[in-house]
């Protein structure tokens, strides 16, 4: 499966947080989602991340998602304020870069690029973390 970007997860994590407190909505207005698997498939539709349409398709989903989440029409915007939207969205951010010390695995990759550290391209943030510290 193809890597998701970082807006791609951002979105999936919204959706995801929304089903987790029982906010979300089949297509926005029906009945809500109460099957995690059902919340899921809608969060990687949102994020432009599912096998079942085309690329052209799912980046028309994400930019069309993105727009809905600028505007705060998110049920968690809607529910809880659209500061509590940026939160969440700054929280996952933060989260990412803690685990790290500061340090996405982009970067890291590059540093490992940079010294030419062999097998570093099917390394995980982990693996890269251990062959920078040698």
């Amino acid at each position: 499966m193809a890597r998701q970007s970082k807006a791609q997860k951002e979105t999936v994590g919204r959706v995801m947080h929304e089903f987790k407190h029982g906010e979300l909505r089949i297509r926005g207005t029906g009945p809500k989602v109460k099957n995690p698997k059902q919340a899921v498939a809608i969060a990687l539709h949102e994020a432009g991340a599912t096998r079942q349409e085309s690329p052209k398709e799912n980046r028309r989903n994400l930019s069309r998602t993105k727009a809905k989440e600028r505007r705060g029409e998110t049920a968690e915007a809607e529910t809880e304020g659209k500061a509590a939207q940026d939160r969440t969205m700054r929280r996952q951010t933060a989260r990412k870069r803690a685990d790290g010390a500061g340090r996405t695995r982009d970067e890291l990759y590059a540093e490992a690029r940079r010294r030419d550290i062999p097998g570093r391209s099917k390394m995980s943030k982990g693996e890269l973390e251990r062959a920078l510290h040698r």
